[in-house]
């Protein structure tokens, strides 16, 4: 197979040019920072990742902090308890609240049968609430980054008894939340969890295309013309493999390599260099879907705010 695969490889020996383009990555470490530029994820790799910021990882902000956010987590009320009409909206997972304003302002929110127009209206949580015909669920909606560390399985429940990444976030929430997508047990990195399966669909599916970047470590220097190879894209068994950009992540160390691509197709990374005969040592994936490690150690988790859950809904990848 090996000279099968060689046939029509380039052999050139200089250091190929980087393909794709750089784009903004976001910034998803302190609350309300997320619209300013942050430089280009590949160059982090080169650089000692920051001390994380005290209240941010690994457990919840305070109450307080939360509400002035808007983002999820919150616990959830009785359903005879009054509730702003646009939080319910929001909470749905259809819209942020400024958008369910617009919407209570169109007239196109229709409570107990009743179209309401009023911004500000409360309403109880047991009311019927519908948007354009759809009836929607006031459930609070939570996501939550985890960077996950190795030996642990991305699942929900393993019946062998192993560690999951579930046990990570237990205590998180007391809503049942998922992970979006997966990481092999030996890959660690950045992993979402929510209980939105709408935009958990949206993310998962290949003609959204969540980017996603990862720092590799190989079993030997990556070749020039290997390089220029993957970054031409890549023929497995399953199809044709698109690499939007790959460097080496350490001109000293050559065994390192970034790496940034769309699929989400199962061991991905691995099989991309294995059909170059490397075998990746070490697999830590750095971004995803606009979402970095920032202030977040490995282990531990944060909830998202407004800003971030919104850019997702909105399918701003980049």
């Amino acid at each position: 197979m090996a000279e099968k695969r060689d046939q029509g490889r380039s052999r050139k020996t200089g250091r190929p040019r980087k393909t794709g383009k750089s784009g903004t990555t976001g910034r998803p470490g302190r609350p309300g920072d997320t619209d300013r530029k942050e430089e280009h994820p590949f160059e982090k790799f080169k650089k000692k990742r920051q001390a994380p910021a005290k209240g941010i990882a690994g457990r919840a902000v305070p109450k307080k902090a939360a509400d002035a956010e808007g983002r999820s987590g919150m616990r959830t009320a009785g359903k005879h308890s009054e509730i702003r009409l646009n939080r319910f909206i929001a909470n749905s997972g259809i819209c942020s609240r400024r958008e369910a304003d617009e919407y209570i302002k169109a007239g196109h929110i229709i409570v107990n049968n009743k179209v309401v127009k009023e911004v500000g209206t409360k309403v109880l949580r047991s009311d019927v609430v519908r948007f354009k015909g759809k009836k929607l669920d006031p459930e609070n909606k939570v996501y939550l980054l985890l960077n996950k560390p190795k030996d642990f399985i991305t699942t929900v429940d393993d019946p062998r008894a192993r560690r999951t990444v579930m046990d990570l976030v237990r205590n998180a929430c007391r809503e049942r939340i998922y992970p979006v997508g997966r990481l092999d047990r030996h890959t660690t990195g950045l992993l979402l969890f929510t209980n939105d399966g709408d935009l958990t669909k949206k993310l998962t599916h290949p003609s959204h295309g969540a980017v996603k970047i990862y720092q590799a470590g190989l079993d030997r220097p990556l070749e020039p013309a290997d390089l220029e190879e993957i970054a031409k894209g890549v023929e497995l068994d399953d199809g044709h493999i698109k690499v939007d950009e790959i460097s080496w992540a350490d001109e000293t160390d050559r065994s390192r390599v970034g790496i940034r691509l769309h699929s989400g197709k199962n061991r991905i990374i691995r099989r991309i260099f294995g059909h170059f005969d490397y075998n990746v040592t070490q697999l830590d994936r750095v971004f995803f879907a606009g979402l970095t490690k920032k202030n977040l150690p490995r282990g531990k988790w944060r909830f998202l705010n407004e800003k971030e859950v919104n850019k997702l809904k909105m399918n701003i990848f980049k």
